[in-house]
């Protein structure tokens, strides 16, 4: 069974990204490890230090408290969604968060992880100096990243980019495999630049190879890669996004300021981010 860490500071971003969280776990038939991490922050007192224990057992204890109580309405979640089946189990961490993520996925064997993000500028955020981002880019476990306007609905179209490298192929095959499970189809977008290296007889290759999947394939010409994209989801009308994690400024680039504002205004989609 697959596992999915999802991490929550039950805000309302997190909170939408839940029910994306519970939707994944029904199409993997997986299950959920809820994760609250907290720092807390102590003042130093030279004088007493036998109260830090004291005192830091009495501040775990009001977060415990807090994450009991937070339970009960995702549960509530679930019921309303009709997915009270998925199981789920809790974990409550202190530290800092981008380890208690490492270190859950390395002791639970995590398969996928689901992170909101919040903002007009939402996908940018994702990417720059976030925690989002900060795990996008220090796991290697697919990472489901979830605008807190993203409402869920039905997938139907799973948008992937590539620049059909032969190690690209493995990351269409897991975009496919989860498109299998829900009838999607997948639209594979390559944009084709005038300093593009690949040939006629690669494109080829790949269409052969995955002829008998439900994936097709679009190589747009265009010197405005970020753009392309961008249109791209806005016209095939795309669900979910796939996206192979090249390079941080590469995301960096592509959600700036101008193209973030435009896809919060029209392409407001999940980002599926694939390691190479």
């Amino acid at each position: 069974m697959k596992k999915i860490l999802f991490p929550t500071d039950f805000s309302e971003t997190a909170t939408n990204a839940f029910v994306h969280a519970l939707e994944l776990a029904k199409i993997v038939k997986g299950e959920l490890i809820l994760l609250h991490s907290f720092e807390l922050h102590l003042v130093d007192n030279v004088f007493y230090p036998e109260n830090y224990k004291e005192t830091f057992d009495t501040l775990e204890l009001s977060k415990f408290e807090q994450f009991k109580d937070e339970l009960p309405k995702l549960r509530a979640i679930a019921d309303e969604q009709n997915l009270s089946h998925i199981n789920m189990t809790h974990c409550l961490m202190h530290g800092n968060l981008l380890h208690n993520i490492e270190e859950s996925i390395e002791t639970d064997k995590i398969d996928f992880v689901v992170m909101g993000t919040s903002g007009a500028t939402g996908w940018k955020e994702m990417f720059v100096g976030t925690n989002t981002g900060e795990v996008i880019t220090a796991v290697n476990v697919p990472i489901l990243s979830v605008p807190v306007d993203a409402k869920f609905e039905k997938i139907e179209t799973i948008g992937f980019t590539t620049r059909f490298r032969e190690k690209d192929k493995s990351a269409l095959k897991q975009v496919i495999s989860i498109a299998k499970k829900t009838n999607a189809k997948v639209k594979c977008l390559y944009v084709k630049t005038k300093e593009t290296d690949n040939t006629e007889a690669t494109f080829a290759d790949w269409k052969n190879h995955f002829k008998n999947d439900p994936v097709s394939f679009f190589i747009l010409p265009s010197e405005d890669v970020k753009e392309t994209i961008l249109d791209f989801i806005r016209f095939q009308g795309i669900d979910v996004l796939a996206m192979i994690t090249y390079k941080r400024n590469f995301f960096e680039a592509l959600f700036s300021s101008s193209l973030s504002q435009k896809m919060s205004y029209n392409c407001n989609i999940p980002i599926l981010v694939l390691h190479e």
